[in-house]
């Protein structure tokens, strides 16, 4: 019977879980992480540019890096996942071949 849980954060590997037994950096080209924004904000019925989009996530991306306190970092064992050319269930199959792969030996 497992026990555990999903974080998603951007320092969730680095600063609040740093010694979970899985750890998966995932990332995609900004245009198509803006694109999925945009798609997803004009789904909620907001009025945007993904020009205005694209900006705000670069913005994010360097104001998260260069912060003091907890900035945005790939952990040291983390386990990189480029979704750029993924939909969500393919990054979940992805993740869950690497957990099947080498599961955590509780002692």
């Amino acid at each position: 019977d497992a026990k555990g849980a999903v974080l998603d954060g951007r320092d969730i590997g680095t600063v609040i879980c740093p010694d979970a037994d899985y750890k998966f950096y995932i990332t995609a080209d900004i245009a198509i992480r803006a694109s999925r924004r945009f798609k997803q904000l004009q789904s909620k019925g907001n009025a945007v540019i993904y020009e205005d989009v694209l900006q705000d996530l670069e913005k994010r991306d360097n104001r998260d890096k260069m912060r003091a306190v907890a900035p945005l970092k790939v952990a040291k064992n983390a386990i990189h996942i480029d979704t750029s050319d993924m939909n969500i269930d393919e990054v979940f199959a992805e993740m869950l071949s690497y957990v099947k792969a080498a599961p955590v030996q509780k002692v």
